[in-house]
């Protein structure tokens, strides 16, 4: 059984930092793109931040940008999130998701639809 299970998450005050891991099981993406996405409180779920498959080019919302950092680690099969100055708006529901799509080609997905596999979902609370 494939699984993404995210980790991480918790209670932050506004100008903190956490960082979220998401590992992965029963199959590897170490050749596809991985991504995150969040959702809050009756919001659609958006797009974060992903990365390519060797970990060479990221992209990013502009909401978070120069403040996230997206990584990952193939030999472990894991991505991180990196967040920092962290904003009472950045509060939601985070997602890790992966696709298999294009395997080893320099695919950023942006949209949920080119995902194919997602985590549970961890809460990141920020208080003002």
């Amino acid at each position: 059984q494939v699984q993404l299970v995210e980790s991480g998450g918790g209670l932050v005050q506004a100008g903190g930092s956490l960082r979220l891991s998401c590992a992965a099981s029963g199959r590897t993406f170490s050749a596809y793109a991985m991504g995150w996405f969040r959702q809050a409180p009756g919001k659609e779920r958006e797009f974060v931040a992903t990365i390519t498959w060797s970990g060479g080019n990221t992209y990013y919302a502009d909401s978070v940008k120069g403040r996230f950092t997206i990584s990952r680690d193939n030999a472990k099969d894991a991505m991180y999130l990196q967040m920092s100055s962290l904003k009472p708006e950045d509060t939601a529901v985070y997602y890790c998701a992966a696709t298999s799509r294009n395997a080893y080609i320099n695919y950023l997905p942006q949209a949920r639809y080119e995902y194919d596999y997602w985590g549970q979902g961890n809460q990141v609370t920020v208080s003002s």
